[in-house]
């Protein structure tokens, strides 16, 4: 239990330096303002540490932002490794997060759906 709780702190540490590194350190063009941090899972043996990120917009935005974070992934690390007070700095790993965009999708889904509801109720024949 204890070292769950270590583990949930150094993710919360490194999801907070990592949103910072984002938002302000980062000069890479490819990388945008509309990309942010949703999760961070570290192993326990804290030698890998998986980044989910999230990034509003089209898939050659997406994709562009994942090559820029792949090739800035040395130099984040080593940002992360002088904020972080670890003995070793955990391999970061870069994953892309989709499931705000899943969320919006839903929502839009179901409001259409609801509109649609509304409409035949409206129309209703039997009456």
């Amino acid at each position: 239990m204890k070292n769950q709780t270590r583990i949930s702190r150094i993710n919360d540490e490194i999801l907070k330096e990592m949103s910072q590194i984002l938002r302000g350190e980062l000069k890479d063009p490819r990388i945008g303002a509309m990309t942010s941090v949703i999760r961070v899972d570290t192993t326990q043996d804290l030698k890998y540490c998986k980044i989910y990120v999230s990034v509003l917009g089209g898939e050659a935005e997406k994709e562009k932002v994942m090559k820029g974070l792949k090739n800035a992934n040395g130099f984040i690390r080593h940002l992360i490794a002088e904020r972080v007070n670890l003995r070793f700095t955990p391999e970061l790993i870069f994953k892309l997060d989709e499931s705000a965009e899943y969320a919006i999708r839903m929502e839009q889904l179901m409001q259409q759906i609801s509109q649609q509801t509304k409409g035949s109720e409206s129309h209703d024949p039997g009456e």
